[in-house]
């Protein structure tokens, strides 16, 4: 039986790409750059927010010197509103309701920076929803490096092996399973199906309540 649940955040609890392009492209244009498309986004983000401003500037063609600024103007605006045009995915509320019930503890690792993790999830769910919430942050690596995952293991005292680890993104998929995790795709997230298969997902998740399903098979 599964004995506690790791979520990713970006696409997998929440719809936070609004949000991210919003930011993004607001720090650009106080440069004097290009916005790029919120579909692109999807393949810039994931692995945290300074590889995302690095890929940013690539992606529009500007001077990596720039980087400190917009890095900053992209922090400050979306740590000041960190939940500014996100929405939850249909059907999260209830997959998190039935995990409650049946006494899995839920917990979030995300490479998106710490205060802006529990900024979003803050402002969209009850404060004891989730036992433990890990950010970008010093001294912790970030994924698909497996650590978190075995901090979070650590302090629930659960094995690797009893949780069940669910994300959007290959990296995400690496992470889970480099930790030895149960390691499940969903494909309402940012990324593909294909991407998520191509990346050994135990199984993809169309839907949330889909997850509940793969517990009890296992």
């Amino acid at each position: 039986m599964i004995q506690a649940a790791i979520f990713d955040l970006d696409g997998t609890l929440l719809n936070t790409l609004p949000s991210i392009a919003f930011y993004a492209n607001q720090a650009l244009a106080k440069h004097g750059l290009p916005a790029i498309e919120t579909e692109e986004y999807k393949y810039l983000v994931g692995e945290g927010a300074k590889l995302l401003v690095e890929r940013m500037l690539a992606k529009v063609g500007a001077d990596p010197a720039l980087f400190d600024a917009v890095y900053a103007d992209y922090r400050a605006a979306y740590d000041a509103k960190p939940a500014y045009k996100t929405t939850y995915y249909d059907g999260i509320l209830e997959l998190l309701g039935a995990f409650q019930k049946w006494g899995i503890p839920m917990t979030v690792f995300s490479n998106k920076p710490e205060a802006q993790v529990e900024g979003v999830l803050a402002a969209f769910f009850p404060k004891d929803t989730f036992k433990i919430i890990l950010g970008q942050q010093e001294g912790l690596a970030r994924k698909p490096d497996p650590e978190g995952v075995f901090r979070i293991c650590e302090e629930l005292q659960v094995k690797p092996q009893k949780c069940m680890y669910i994300g959007d993104t290959a990296t995400d998929m690496q992470t889970g399973k480099a930790a030895g995790c149960l390691t499940v795709g969903v494909s309402w997230g940012f990324r593909t199906i294909e991407e998520l298969l191509d990346a050994r997902a135990y199984a993809v998740a169309e839907k949330p309540m889909e997850l509940l399903q793969l517990i009890n098979e296992v």
